[in-house]
């Protein structure tokens, strides 16, 4: 796999301290959406996720915190622009915030060296020098830089709840043999986490990304509900309607065209 380790060696960076790289916090409100290079920074988005979710796992860090990082870092990129800030220390700040919110506190310095291991595979963790203590005060500042940019608005809602709660009603509509024969559940918990790699998982609502997640699994697996009135999925969330999620299961769906681009 390439790592963004061509682009930025993030723990060599020394005291960046946030500096911008055009000097002011960038164009707000564009998230780069409007730039010329829009499918570079959609690209660099899915890789400094991926590092997210890569290193919450090292850290033993539980999906929702590691949920809440993703979304801390496309909502802080919706404000500013992606020339103006770098992706790798936003990234590590927002895991570092993101352990505050959801009260699973990680230690900078845990992050620093799991970082720093993702990056320069092999090498020897980093000596608390002077180089580290830089990049622990550029990781605290960029913390207090996300949360002005966010208004500290830092709650969210996900739709972890949700699909707990629809797989077990469906769960209860089928043969409970041929349930547990067929891995719906781990699918759609799998689909669910990827959609933290882009800014489908701030565009939709957290109902319709788990009932979307949730019927691409059952398709998938050829899984057939019983027919009624209504259709299962609208039963189970009424506010919810064929266009949107088809485009939930579309976005999904160029993620994972996006995933084999970055490879």
């Amino acid at each position: 796999m390439e790592g963004p380790s061509s682009r930025l060696n993030v723990v060599e960076a020394g005291p960046r301290k946030l500096a911008t790289r055009q000097g002011s916090g960038g164009d707000s409100g564009s998230g780069g959406d409007s730039d010329p290079d829009a499918a570079g920074d959609i690209k660099t988005h899915f890789r400094v996720c991926r590092f997210m979710m890569e290193t919450g796992v090292k850290l033993a860090m539980r999906s929702v915190p590691v949920a809440t990082a993703c979304v801390l870092y496309h909502r802080f990129f919706q404000q500013v622009s992606l020339q103006a800030y770098e992706p790798y220390l936003v990234a590590m700040s927002c895991l570092y915030l993101a352990g505050k919110i959801e009260e699973q506190h990680i230690r900078t310095r845990d992050i620093i060296n799991v970082s720093h291991r993702y990056f320069n595979s092999g090498r020897a963790p980093l000596e608390c020098d002077k180089d580290f203590w830089e990049l622990r005060d550029s990781v605290v500042q960029c913390e207090l830089l996300i949360l002005r940019q966010l208004n500290f608005y830092v709650c969210f809602e996900h739709p972890h709840k949700y699909l707990l709660h629809y797989l077990t009603s469906v769960g209860s509509m089928v043969n409970r043999h041929a349930w547990s024969r067929t891995p719906v559940a781990e699918t759609s918990w799998a689909l669910l986490r990827d959609c933290y790699h882009g800014v489908m998982c701030i565009r939709h609502t957290p109902q319709h990304i788990a009932i979307a997640t949730l019927y691409l699994a059952l398709n998938s697996y050829g899984v057939e509900l019983p027919v009624g009135e209504k259709e299962w999925w609208k039963v189970l969330c009424e506010d919810v309607t064929r266009s949107e999620l088809d485009a939930v299961i579309a976005d999904l769906l160029h993620l994972y065209d996006m995933e084999a681009k970055c490879v």
